[in-house]
């Protein structure tokens, strides 16, 4: 009998987020969900960790599916790096892994430089770092109720695609969906990661006291050079998948400065 995958989900939207449940039940058709999720939204997180404070798992569901795989979902009071940290100490280990994660789906794009800022890649960023083979998707809709057929339609043929040619080790993959209905996609590109900026990040408030106070907020700005990043392409109607590196490193400007620096 052949063994069931082993399948760890983590999001940061919240356990509760319409898109992790409509992923629990994609990946519970490839095999036995583990699903640890933050108990309330950890959107712009990274890689962040709760440090110094004490945190808190609890199991939300535990059911069978209805290809037979197990699925069990908790909530946790950390991020969703600490997610995937709690996963891998209280349900895995070292030498019982996950075969794939997954975080998401996402609501919201993670394109451009939100890839910097996203709790669901800094999950998937984690799970690369112990070794696990790790995808982020995200939909670009930020609407609680968004739809996710696209995703439902386009995820065995990405996932077969990836068991059979997977990634590089060190490598995860952020996957990007435009909010369109599967018909209207225009297929997937492999991309780079999207140039831009937030700007005007600020609106300035009073309290009823006098104090003021900020609250996060901004446009973005576009500093696309050419139409291959991946926010332009998904605003053409293309899925897109950028391969993400643990190690940032840039090799080449190792050998270029330390031709021309003097020590």
């Amino acid at each position: 009998m052949e063994r069931q995958l082993e399948i760890l989900i983590t999001n940061d939207d919240s356990f509760s987020a319409k898109g992790f449940h409509v992923l629990v039940e994609l990946c519970s058709s490839l095999g036995n969900v583990t699903a640890i999720a933050p108990k309330t939204p950890q959107s712009g997180m990274s890689a962040a960790l709760s440090m110094g404070k004490p945190l808190f798992l609890d199991k939300e569901e535990e059911r069978t599916a209805s290809s037979g795989n197990k699925i069990v979902i908790y909530s946790f009071s950390g991020t969703p790096a600490d997610c995937v940290k709690m996963a891998m100490n209280s349900v895995f280990d070292r030498h019982h892994r996950p075969d794939l994660m997954f975080s998401g789906i996402n609501h919201g794009s993670n394109a451009s430089t939100a890839a910097v800022y996203s709790g669901t890649l800094g999950a998937a960023a984690e799970a690369t770092i112990y070794d696990i083979p790790a995808i982020a998707l995200s939909v670009d809709s930020h609407d609680p109720d968004a739809d996710f057929s696209a995703v439902e339609a386009w995820f065995h043929k990405i996932v077969s695609n990836y068991l059979e040619n997977p990634p590089s080790n060190g490598i995860y993959l952020n996957i990007n969906f435009p909010n369109l209905p599967s018909e209207k996609i225009k297929g997937i590109r492999f991309a780079h990661q999207g140039e831009g900026m937030w700007i005007d990040e600020f609106e300035k408030y009073t309290t009823p006291r006098g104090e003021p106070f900020y609250w996060i907020c901004g446009s973005f700005l576009d500093k696309a050079r050419d139409d291959s990043g991946d926010h332009t392409l998904i605003k053409n109607g293309y899925i897109t998948i950028v391969p993400h590196l643990i190690d940032s490193t840039s090799y080449e400007e190792i050998y270029r400065l330390s031709s021309k620096w003097n020590f």
